[in-house]
């Protein structure tokens, strides 16, 4: 059992280094905004981003127009100010004396940590700060092992043959999985892989079922950020890479295709490098444009509510009543691609370990 959940831990330090640091989705400011700003006009646009977006802390909620948050570890490294350690409690947007880092509230930096060198220019020190992203796939990390454990144990004491109740259903999910999944995928060798492939599925379903909770300690967008869905296709393609069987590297370096296609200029080669990328490129893309998609279509409908308040009473009610019917089918419509999204990623995993495994054909002997 231990051996199975080293994939996890190593799953977490990965996704959480690279979820903390330079992302094409990181951090909004944590700012309240002003009561001319409130009364605005609502950026729809702006307000899905907000959301999708990793933070600096983890809103639980909002009281009086005050933010409760659970402030987070701000880790930098600059070269004027050397290594710092605060509470995210304690930044804001503007930069004072007795706080030299601080959120910008604009520019190509926008929502994200920056300092002030000795010329006066905005600059990012590195930044190891643990985020919300991070927090939530290091907690739902530790509550997906203890889950494991949980039925691990219960499995020990007695066989789950025949249970019913949770542990024999996380009994029947793992078993379809290695019969109908990962054996016919991989072949004889499945079990040498088994625990990656599994560890995979539930780290990637787990994460996409708590994006769906609106409370904590749900409610981070972990598979939607590309950073995360990177380090999961980085961790296949290395597993499919190093450990495949010569015949997988003679047909990667000399397919068996007519020569002139192969040499002088080296064509099939050229396209054989171009699909080993693109294959763990697409199951990034693919996790993280359809969890994506489906948090951006709930908060669009959502913002129905707020976008028609100046139409009137009986049309904000309408919309009210249709943000809300589509809002519930689109949340357990989601629960199903969560789902769908973790088979998916662990079907074309197992596949592309097995045609790394294939066998080199037998030589015909000769009489």
């Amino acid at each position: 059992m231990i051996k199975k959940f080293n994939f996890i831990l190593l799953l977490i330090l990965s996704a959480s280094f690279l979820a903390t640091n330079v992302s094409a989705q990181e951090a909004p400011g944590n700012a309240v905004p002003s009561n001319e700003q409130q009364h605005e006009e609502i950026d729809v646009r702006e307000l899905i981003l907000e959301h999708l977006a990793d933070t600096y802390e983890w809103h639980l909620f909002t009281i009086n127009e005050k933010a409760i948050s659970i402030p987070l570890p701000i880790i930098l490294i600059s070269k004027e100010h050397g290594f710092n350690i605060y509470s995210s409690s304690v930044l804001e947007e503007v930069s004072s004396l007795n706080m030299p880092f601080y959120i910008a509230p604009d520019g190509p930096y926008k929502g994200k940590i920056v300092e002030r060198n000795r010329a006066g220019d905005e600059v990012r020190p590195l930044d190891l700060s643990i985020t919300k992203n991070a927090a939530s796939i290091l907690l739902s990390s530790l509550l997906l092992i203890l889950i494991i454990m949980s039925v691990a144990r219960h499995y020990k004491e007695e066989s789950l043959n025949g249970k019913k109740g949770f542990s024999g259903g996380m009994e029947f999910l793992i078993e379809s999985l290695m019969n109908d999944v990962i054996r016919p995928s991989i072949g004889k060798e499945y079990r040498k892989y088994a625990p990656f492939v599994l560890t995979l599925f539930f780290f990637i379903f787990f994460n996409n079922l708590l994006g769906l909770v609106p409370f904590f300690p749900g409610g981070a967008n972990v598979t939607g950020n590309i950073s995360v869905t990177l380090v999961l296709a980085l961790f296949t393609f290395l597993t499919v890479n190093l450990t495949g069987s010569k015949s997988y590297y003679k047909d990667l370096f000399w397919p068996d295709v007519p020569t002139f296609l192969k040499a002088p200029f080296p064509l099939m080669q050229i396209i054989e490098l171009v699909g080993t990328i693109t294959k763990p490129f697409a199951l990034m893309i693919r996790l993280f444009a359809n969890m994506t998609a489906g948090h951006s279509i709930m908060l669009g409908l959502t913002s129905l509510v707020f976008v028609t308040v100046s139409l009137g009473a009986g049309i904000n009610s309408g919309m009210t009543a249709v943000s809300v019917f589509f809002n519930i089918f689109i949340f357990f419509l989601e629960m199903l691609v969560a789902f769908i999204q973790a088979y998916i990623f662990t079907i074309l995993t197992s596949v592309f370990i097995g045609l790394a495994r294939t066998p080199e054909p037998r030589k015909k002997q000769t009489k």
